[in-house]
């Protein structure tokens, strides 16, 4: 049984419109269903309960943005979980909602009691969906973004690949918007990529490529292989397992281990 963790952005969760695209949530949960199928161990790292939570509520006032985390996410996030509830269930999957902080894989008991429970989850056929806890997670505890919290649970777990889906196909060697441009198709762990990525941020998420990078080469240094890929191509997990050579993505070389 081969273990991967899946870490969907905000940018592939939401619609233009800055509502939550269930359609292509739907999408998703088929493509994860489908790993399961194929013997992987799966736990999904989720952006989106903001964005659930923005869309359903109509604040008259003004907010700072700390206080649209709170609101937004405590709202969206249990509509977030529904949602995956929903659509696992049609594949008899069950799942578990982990919302986690920073300070959980500082603090040696908690690292070690958060990781018993995933991997207890795991043991008995449930798939973890892991968030951060916005509702009480402020400036100085906060993760730098989803990348980062999804580094973090692929160590832990000891999974033996990362997927970050993003709505881009990788790094490219150049402007993404030029037309001589191309994907870097592999990367070894020790490769500095860093001139060929902007810091742009997301539009929706807190995240950008840079933050991607960071966390690909620190995780392939712990010997765990990386890929990045568009999570709005249709079937791109799906695609990465069955036909890696034809579909665009980056992909970062694990440092071998010692034995």
């Amino acid at each position: 049984m081969r273990r991967i963790v899946v870490k969907v952005g905000s940018n592939v969760l939401t619609r233009e419109d800055g509502h939550l695209n269930v359609t292509r949530m739907s999408a998703l949960v088929d493509q994860l269903a489908w790993l399961r199928r194929h013997d992987y161990e799966v736990i999904l790292v989720s952006s989106g309960a903001v964005m659930a939570g923005r869309g359903e509520l109509q604040v008259d006032h003004q907010l700072d943005s700390v206080e649209q985390r709170q609101l937004f996410s405590s709202v969206g996030q249990g509509k977030l979980i529904r949602l995956y509830y929903d659509l696992f269930r049609e594949y008899n999957i069950k799942v578990g909602q982990v919302l986690t902080m920073k300070e959980n894989f500082l603090a040696k008991e908690q690292y070690q009691n958060q990781k018993a429970c995933m991997e207890l989850m795991l043991e008995n056929g449930v798939l973890p969906i892991v968030n951060e806890n916005d509702t009480v997670c402020l400036t100085e505890l906060m993760f730098t973004d989803n990348d980062e919290l999804s580094g973090l649970i692929a160590r832990m777990l000891n999974a033996d690949a990362l997927v970050l889906l993003s709505n881009v196909d990788g790094i490219y060697n150049g402007d993404p918007s030029l037309p001589t441009s191309r994907i870097i198709p592999s990367v070894y762990y020790d490769r500095d990529v860093s001139e060929y990525v902007s810091d742009e941020k997301s539009s929706h998420g807190r995240g950008g490529m840079i933050s991607k990078l960071k966390t690909a080469q620190d995780v392939a240094n712990a010997g765990i292989k990386v890929i990045i890929a568009n999570g709005n191509t249709p079937n791109i997990l799906i695609d990465l397992k069955e036909h890696p050579m034809e579909t665009l993505h980056t992909e970062f070389a694990p440092r071998p281990m010692e034995k």
